[in-house]
């Protein structure tokens, strides 16, 4: 019986094509209307160089996190942190970022410095160190080049 009726169903649908072109045009005029970008307007190229010094092209999103860019690559273990949030930090979300782009990103807050002390574990902290769940994409970060540093020996099983 279902058979039967799913074979009438499609017959109708192939009779009548108005159908498809009303949810085309509706479907359509939708999403102009939320005023939404285009997914390709919100790319963002990065290139990342990987602790055995090879440097990839990455793409993310903008709007998106550095984290989750490199994560969907990966070149970060999404395991290592969770929920994107600064409480969860560990130190394989340290990422280096060339200088010339340093200066295009806000300055880090009072906790992401408080964390990247706190995981740099009394040692010297490099200067190019953020979080990569604390720098949020942009058209402007177009071209960034990021380091990953190696892991360091105490989070190494």
């Amino acid at each position: 019986m279902a058979v039967a009726n799913m074979q009438r169903f499609a017959s109708r649908i192939a009779r009548n094509h108005s159908i498809f072109s009303i949810t085309r045009s509706s479907a359509s005029s939708c999403s102009s209307r939320t005023g939404s970008a285009k997914v390709a307007d919100r790319i963002v190229k990065l290139f990342a160089v990987d602790p055995e010094g090879c440097k990839r092209e990455i793409i993310g999103l903008s709007g998106q996190t550095l984290l989750k860019a490199l994560t969907n690559h990966g070149l970060i273990d999404p395991d290592s942190h969770r929920l994107e949030d600064i409480d969860a930090c560990s130190s394989e979300c340290e990422v280096h970022i060339a200088q010339e782009w340093l200066e295009k990103l806000p300055k880090a807050s009072y906790d992401e410095q408080y964390v990247l002390k706190r995981n740099s574990r009394a040692r010297v902290l490099n200067k190019h160190s953020r979080l990569g769940c604390q720098v949020v994409l942009s058209p402007e970060l177009q071209g960034m080049v990021v380091a990953i540093p190696e892991p360091k020996p105490w989070d190494i099983p």
